[in-house]
């Protein structure tokens, strides 16, 4: 199948977002790894600028806009992580930013992208439509639009950190990553599956964020309500356009972890680990913790896609 993004838009990609994106670390930990029953590889995006994995595909589209573009200014809708990425790649490229967030987003994620001299309007997620508000200020400003997932230079920049991890780690069977829009997962599983196409793919979601799993179980995408779950990074209606055909081929199945499982994640990566990881980005691990991987899997590696969490939610582990 012939897809939006290639290998060699990744690669590419991995070039030119050297300037903004650090080469993260991968850990690995033997409690972890004991819990689990499984070799974990765990490529901490937790530690990336902005705090998450997004810097790449954010960094990866405003860095190939030319300069009549940059005059425009970036408009975007996110609930944060998105946000702090474009906020930080707009600001090295002396755009202005229009970011479009939910009221309830938490304000680890919100004061950053302000601080940043992005210009906020928030939108109740539960009674409005961000991708209307975002329209309705591109016609307003004529800005260039930087979507969370659904872009093939965001998908592509995203793929970098698996292009990372296999370069790092070459001999794993599986990967995992957090799965919303599937941006990070469809970069990175056609990376992935370029350099290896034996190797095994999952994505995780919430299972009260379950867009994809449903998706794919009825073969068309699916719409579902809000979810109320903690992950709020995963707390997407429904898979993108572009990204859906790709985890259609890619992804061997998705791994749907509970709220107590989420939480167990991230406070056994606090305490044994010593990493901070925000819900959104703990869901492979919690896979892995609870046994929702497979039979045959030896060594995987999980994205742990970024590391803003709420800290209301820290101090109530």
């Amino acid at each position: 199948m012939t897809h939006v993004i290639t290998p060699e838009m990744i690669r590419e990609a991995a070039d030119r977002i050297r300037p903004l994106a650090r080469r993260t670390p991968v850990m690995t930990s033997r409690s972890i790894d004991d819990r689990a029953g499984v070799s974990l590889f765990l490529k901490c995006e937790n530690f990336q600028r902005g705090g998450a994995f997004k810097i790449r595909g954010a960094a990866n589209l405003i860095l190939a806009l030319t300069p009549e573009e940059r005059t425009r200014g970036v408009v975007a809708f996110s609930s944060g992580n998105h946000a702090q990425a474009v906020a930080v790649a707009a600001e090295y490229v002396g755009m202005s930013a229009t970011i479009v967030m939910p009221e309830d987003a938490p304000q680890s994620k919100m004061e950053p992208t302000r601080a940043l001299g992005a210009r906020i309007i928030t939108y109740n997620r539960f009674t409005e439509d961000r991708e209307k508000i975002a329209a309705s200020v591109m016609v307003e400003t004529g800005g260039v639009l930087a979507p969370p997932y659904d872009h093939p230079m965001i998908m592509a920049g995203q793929g970098t950190s698996v292009l990372e991890l296999l370069e790092d780690v070459p001999d794993l069977d599986a990967i995992l990553t957090p799965l919303g829009g599937g941006g990070l997962t469809s970069g990175a599983s056609v990376i992935a599956k370029s350099i290896n196409p034996d190797i095994r793919f999952f994505g995780v979601e919430p299972e009260l964020a379950n867009d994809v799993w449903q998706s794919l179980k009825k073969g068309e995408r699916v719409t579902i309500a809000s979810p109320d779950t903690a992950a709020d990074g995963l707390r997407t209606l429904s898979p993108g356009k572009l990204t859906f055909p790709i985890l259609q081929e890619n992804l061997e199945s998705v791994l749907l972890v509970t709220e107590e499982e989420i939480r167990a994640a991230v406070r056994f990566l606090l305490e044994r680990v010593k990493i901070v990881v925000e819900p959104s980005g703990a869901v492979g691990v919690a896979a892995a913790m609870f046994g929702k991987l497979p039979a045959g899997i030896r060594r995987a590696g999980i994205v742990l896609s970024g590391g803003n969490i709420d800290p209301a939610y820290l101090k109530s582990l």
